[in-house]
């Protein structure tokens, strides 16, 4: 699960990088804070809440200095010359001290080993800032988007409606304010027709004819296919 979640955070940060060399810091901190979420052990659905959140500061701090790219929901402001370097370092440690911070010792020596690599100035002092703010940023924005809502899920076990055989993780997310789509159902299909629907019983009889055992409707290749 959280190998997906890097790799596809991975790539989707990497585009944020105006060279290969900013590329390697970002994805060397998306390592380190995947680890750093992982070993805090959050409830299920946050880490990837937890990640995202972190790489989108990332990629705010970065773009916020490369102006390579738009940004529609944070607006920062970054001194000529801000270390990209410090920007993500500290965007990553501000914005995981808040959302793991029993991490907090791990967290701190990745900072300053990575300050440590970076000369001493005011490249260093403005790509902090600027890796603070975005993170403060991205961190107001999903203050109160409903993911420490309590789990209530419980199962309906009506006719017609599918019952998970096992009890979902975060059963709440669907009902957090999402971060781009303007509601949480903006792209989900609508739901099966009801059982009293002309197009529920030609189903039903089409399943039940293609289905049965010895079915006479039911070609040869639709069984090998079923079969396998």
């Amino acid at each position: 699960m959280h190998a997906n979640l890097r790799n596809m955070i991975v790539a989707a940060i990497m585009a944020g990088a105006s060279s290969s060399a900013y590329a390697d810091v970002v994805t060397d901190w998306n390592v380190k804070a995947g680890d750093i979420v992982i070993a805090a052990k959050l409830p299920p659905g946050m880490p990837y809440r937890a990640m995202a959140a972190v790489q989108s500061a990332v990629y705010e701090a970065v773009n916020a200095i490369t102006k390579r790219y738009p940004s529609n929901r944070v607006q920062l402001d970054a001194a000529p010359g801000a270390s990209i370097e410090g920007a993500v370092a500290a965007a990553n440690r501000m914005t995981l001290a808040r959302l793991a911070p029993a991490q907090q010792p791990a967290l701190d020596s990745a900072f300053q080993a990575a300050l440590a690599a970076i000369p001493d100035g005011a490249a260093k002092t403005e790509g902090i800032a600027v890796g603070e703010s975005a993170a403060n940023a991205v961190l107001s924005m999903c203050a109160d988007d409903g993911a420490d809502t309590p789990e209530s899920y419980r199962p309906y076990t009506t006719a017609g409606v599918y019952v998970p055989t096992v009890i979902p993780d975060a059963a709440q997310f669907p009902h957090r304010k999402p971060w781009l789509m303007t509601r949480a159902d903006q792209f989900r299909p609508g739901p099966p027709p009801s059982l009293d629907s002309e197009i529920w019983a030609r189903d039903y009889n089409e399943i039940k004819s293609l289905g049965a055992k010895n079915s006479a409707s039911r070609t040869a290749e639709q069984t090998d296919i079923a079969r396998f």
